[in-house]
């Protein structure tokens, strides 16, 4: 009779035995994190980390070898495991949740063991229990490093490659769309308004033009942060002092991180501030954050124009792209601008998560590491899609409506504003107040007042002049 094969193997740590899936490459310290944490359903530690971590440990197997302290067998077992993870071929191997050591050092020793383990099989070996390993996580893959120093680093390898490959890209094409709209539309008087009242006419394009603006600066900002964040701390090792780093080590790491990645990294300006603070994190989500809010606007000014369609403003059509009611058949929603206002929202409350993590540091080290970079990260991912969404599905697909936009232009009582320089505002104020009373037109109280003449009144009070 065959025996049934272990599900588990026995690994030990500095606090005894610890029982680990057969079919996992990581170790004892994962599996107690694993265990001791089991918060949140959706709490993963982003992979975006896991990631970056991998090309820290790549590049500082690299330069390890070079500077004379890892053998070259070890050094390219160390790159090859990392290159599998770079590649999306171990995802299923790092378990653990945001919620853990504010450290971020259980996601570190998760990514020591797999290299570790997965070495281990690499070179011919099988998982069993008491695993003699040739690569250590702790001597060889985590060689020259901290998780302090390790950790900040990737959360600024994370974010600034989210921001470079997929956040300003998105913005970047949406405030292009803004700016084709604006010119489209430049030649569209219609009415301003101001405290949601009727105020003096502006161009369509005027509007829009607005609109593109704040996206550009928002844009700016956010770029201007990338210098701050570019800086990493990686050789600074527990504190920042760079106990136990060789000579040269940081120099080495960081340039091949920047060929690994493509970005111009360099080394922090202050490893103690670095490993200590996020203040590079809490400005980047900052600027991301004003984003968000000039967003919010934009989408609410666009339902607006485009409420309706015959008993609201109407001035806008947007696209149709699905039914907004299980009752009203026929109705047509603005759900992009709906959505993207919900995505601010939730941007906002993580810029509070942020800010709050961000003062949590206790004199070397901040410790609120993973949530400050899931919260970065998961506003940057959104802020990038939703731009995406709100770009093709909305904006893309505005189209004015010339006669809305014509009806409730001449039907302004504020075109009264052009008659001030030529009669003074308490006549203008008059004649205003008389044709809302009387349910009449401008002309008609100024040609009844005796102020102006049909063709006086037609000569000032031309909208296209106003603008």
């Amino acid at each position: 009779m065959n025996k049934k094969r272990k599900s588990y193997r026995i690994e030990k740590d500095i606090l005894g035995k610890v029982k680990i899936p057969i079919n996992k490459y990581w170790g004892a310290q994962t599996e107690r994190s694993k265990i001791n944490f089991k918060i949140g359903q959706n709490g993963s530690m982003p992979i975006e980390i896991i990631y970056a971590i991998s090309i820290i440990k790549k590049a500082a197997a690299i330069s390890n070898f070079e500077l004379g302290i890892l053998s070259e067998y070890k050094k390219n077992l160390i790159v090859k495991v990392c290159d599998e993870i770079i590649d999306r071929k171990l995802d299923d191997q790092f378990p653990l949740v945001i919620w853990q050591t504010g450290s971020g050092t259980h996601t570190n020793m998760n990514i020591n063991e797999v290299i570790s383990n997965r070495s281990h099989v690499i070179m011919g070996n099988k998982l069993e229990s008491e695993i003699n390993r040739f690569i250590h996580p702790n001597d060889d893959v985590n060689m020259s490093q901290s998780s302090n120093d390790v950790f900040s680093t990737s959360m600024h390898i994370a974010a600034y490659t989210m921001l470079k490959n997929f956040t300003i890209p998105s913005i970047e094409n949406l405030k292009s769309c803004l700016e084709q709209k604006s010119y489209l539309f430049k030649n569209i008087v219609k009415i301003g308004r101001t405290h949601l009242m009727d105020a003096v006419p502006i161009t369509l394009g005027q509007e829009f033009s607005g609109y593109a603006s704040q996206i550009k600066k928002g844009l700016y900002s956010l770029k201007n942060t990338l210098n701050h964040l570019s800086e990493l701390p990686i050789g600074g090792t527990a504190v920042g002092t760079g106990l136990n780093a060789p000579k040269g080590y940081d120099i080495k790491v960081i340039n091949y991180i920047k060929k690994i990645t493509n970005i111009p990294f360099k080394i922090s300006e202050n490893k103690f501030e670095s490993i200590a603070n996020h203040d590079s994190i809490v400005e980047t989500h900052s600027s991301i954050k004003q984003l968000a809010i000039s967003l919010i606007k934009i989408s609410n000014d666009i339902r607006f124009l485009s409420s309706g369609p015959r008993s609201g403003i109407g001035e806008i059509f947007i696209p149709e792209n699905e039914p907004g009611s299980s009752i009203m058949p026929g109705k047509i929603n603005p759900t992009q601008c709906e959505s993207i206002i919900m995505v601010c929202m939730n941007i906002i409350g993580n810029d509070v998560s942020i800010s709050i993590a961000g003062s949590s540091g206790n004199y070397e080290l901040n410790v609120c590491k993973p949530l400050i970079i899931s919260k970065l990260l998961e506003s940057s991912r959104l802020l990038s899609e939703s731009c995406h969404s709100f770009n093709i599905n909305c904006i893309n697909g505005i189209k004015p409506n010339h006669h809305r936009i014509k009806e409730l232009l001449n039907n302004s009582l504020m075109l009264v504003t052009a008659l001030n320089t030529h009669i003074g505002y308490e006549k203008s104020a008059k004649i205003a107040r008389c044709a809302y009373i009387n349910n009449s037109t401008l002309k008609e109280e100024s040609i009844r007042l005796g102020y102006l003449t049909n063709d006086e009144f037609d000569k000032i009070v031309n909208p296209s002049k106003m603008v």
